[in-house]
């Protein structure tokens, strides 16, 4: 059955909501298998795929040409697409416009924006236009420049104040979901009992209604340092590069084909 915004706003309380980012055919196909219920087209591409430093490089164009390929596994599962750097802060007939191009053109069934209160203000109207929206609040990506780095936010009582505002304001404005990412476990916990629409944690704890996780990091593909909070549920970059290896050994000796 497939997952809509009526099925996850029914899951909160129920059981935890499993997330996954994918970025082309290969990689849907694979969360589709394991039965997730969001595939995410994040703007994580950006390091993961695309081989920036952050995400801001990342434009529209990409994003719909990434949530196109994702959106041609035809998966149960919701495809959910980031807005991307520089979009969300437009006005709000060119927010409208980006964000129903990710529907029309991209495929998505849903979108996601950073920001705190002032996007919500936004995003509402985005949102009367027909277009679903997760709000995404704590640590954002694309702030990384403004922010000089990454960090975990509500670890003041101001922080944790401010949080709770920007959960609020999008709970006001519509959002069918909220992500946290980066938050303290304890204050994810205090805006999940807060507000009424599902929120979805990423290095947040164990208290929200579900996780989300890049796939490269759950299958042990990258190269390098993993985030603090990730799980490798594999190590398949070692096994990709040993198959890869005999095979490159296989023609040179003449053994393949």
């Amino acid at each position: 059955m497939k997952t809509t915004t009526k099925t996850l706003r029914n899951l909160k309380g129920q059981r935890p909501i499993v997330t996954l980012t994918a970025y082309d055919l290969i990689t849907a196909q694979l969360a589709e298998a394991a039965g997730v219920d969001v595939i995410l087209v994040g703007d994580s591409m950006g390091n993961t795929v695309l081989g920036f430093e952050n995400t801001v490089p990342v434009t529209m164009d990409m994003m719909l040409h990434h949530t196109a390929a994702v959106a041609r596994a035809k998966p149960q599962a919701m495809i959910l697409a980031d807005v991307p750097f520089g979009v969300a802060g437009r006005c709000v007939d060119y927010v409208t416009e980006m964000c129903t191009r990710l529907l029309q053109q991209g495929g998505a069934e849903a979108v996601k924006i950073e920001g705190g209160y002032r996007r919500a203000e936004t995003a509402a109207a985005v949102i009367r236009a027909g277009v679903p929206v997760m709000g995404h609040i704590g640590l954002k990506p694309q702030d990384v420049l403004q922010l000089g780095g990454y960090k975990k936010f509500g670890k003041t009582s101001s922080e944790r104040e401010r949080l709770l505002q920007d959960a609020r304001a999008w709970e006001d404005a519509g959002a069918f979901a909220l992500l946290m990412e980066m938050v303290e476990p304890e204050v994810a916990r205090e805006i999940t009992e807060a507000v009424s629409i599902p929120t979805i944690g990423i290095g947040a704890g164990p208290h929200c209604d579900g996780q989300v996780l890049v796939i490269s990091d759950v299958l042990g593909l990258n190269a390098g340092k993993y985030p603090g909070f990730v799980k490798k549920y594999a190590e398949l970059r070692e096994v990709a590069v040993k198959a890869l290896t005999e095979y490159a050994t296989d023609v040179r000796e003449k053994k393949f084909p």
